[in-house]
């Protein structure tokens, strides 16, 4: 690993996992970075939603075997957490300048030159899937693909200003309080997950309360007020040439948005799952519903599953990248190929397709 400029350092503490948690200092402020995995395979960059770490917003889909059989034996993962964010963050200086969604869209860019990364597939949910199709856009020849989830791409419309501002208020004012919570539950998951059974909250809902409990508030504030002032990304999808995957939860609040995502791309570039009963959380309310189409995609790039994968430590052979980035067929990449409206089984313990 080099470093790309002057103005980009980092900090290592060895954490739990096999991985290694890194404070990346970039002429943006510090962004912390999770990598778990050996360092000499093709790297997969995730970014995760407003007020939600990494280790949150994609345990649910990267901890279970048959993710780490495809994902953890294919790639070296960068788990990027919007600054001030991550597990134990300080608060943000008030005087430090605040960030607009091309300022995190380079700190990226620097990340990735940190650690010597050329191109990437990236993996983001809602806000950081913006983030991570705004850089896709600005170096398109970094990316070699995006899984986006429930992801936005419009500017915000009045109603989604005026609510953003409403909550960007409650957290000056009164913090992480009990409407907040409520606010950003219904944001990531579905009415019927968060009811649960017989009324009794899940263990990811309550888990996800302790998550928002322990953020800081006003860097919270922060990365929601640029997302309420991004810019409409239309124009600049229809020249994005990278294959995408993109998931949305039927009763996600950005259902809507991602379709026309979608649309805009084209079926040719671009593969569209939506998911039943299903928030914009996918990757902890139904990650099962995400393992087909995912190895489906990736497998357009010359990645496949591990047979008999024995652990997530990221021990086994090391995948080359390959050569010829034409991704999977067009055919295998329609909606209907991929199982669109596939619905999950409540047990989490199968998939119907």
């Amino acid at each position: 690993m080099g470093e790309s400029s002057d103005s980009v350092s980092i900090d290592i503490d060895m954490v739990p996992f096999g991985g290694k948690e890194c404070v990346v200092k970039t002429s943006r402020g510090s962004v912390s970075v999770f990598v778990c995995g050996d360092q000499e395979k093709p790297a997969l960059i995730t970014y995760p939603d407003v007020a939600l770490n990494y280790s949150f917003c994609f345990q649910g889909l990267f901890f279970g075997p048959d993710a780490a059989s495809l994902l953890l034996h294919n790639f070296c993962i960068y788990h990027i957490d919007a600054s001030g964010h991550e597990l134990g963050a300080d608060e943000i200086y008030s005087d430090f300048p605040l960030l607009n969604v091309d300022d995190l869209a380079e700190q990226v860019a620097e990340v990735l030159d940190f650690f010597g990364l050329e191109k990437v597939l990236c993996l983001g949910v809602t806000a950081g899937a913006y983030i991570l199709t705004l850089f896709a856009m600005k170096y398109q020849e970094r990316v070699l693909g995006l899984i986006l989830v429930s992801p936005i791409c419009k500017a915000p419309s009045w109603t989604e200003w005026l609510y953003n501002k409403v909550l960007m208020n409650l957290l000056y004012f009164y913090g992480m309080c009990g409407v907040l919570k409520e606010c950003l539950l219904q944001r990531y998951f579905s009415k019927e997950f968060r009811s649960g059974e017989h009324g009794a909250e899940s263990d990811i809902i309550q888990a996800c309360r302790r998550v928002l409990d322990q953020g800081q508030s006003l860097n919270v504030m922060h990365f929601l007020q640029a997302i309420n002032e991004r810019h409409d990304l239309t124009k600049g999808l229809k020249e994005l040439q990278c294959k995408t995957l993109i998931f949305v939860g039927e009763s996600s609040p950005f259902h809507t948005e991602s379709l026309h995502m979608s649309a805009t791309m084209g079926s040719k570039n671009c593969g569209l799952v939506e998911v039943q009963a299903c928030g914009s959380l996918v990757t902890e309310e139904y990650p099962l519903a995400m393992l087909i189409p995912i190895e489906l995609f990736l497998m357009g790039f010359g990645y496949c599953k591990q047979p008999n994968f024995p652990s997530s430590s990221g021990n086994g052979p090391n995948p080359t990248s390959p050569l010829n980035h034409s991704c999977i067929a067009p055919e295998l990449l329609s909606p209907e190929s991929l199982g669109i409206k596939l619905k999950p089984i409540k047990t989490r313990a199968d998939i119907n397709i």
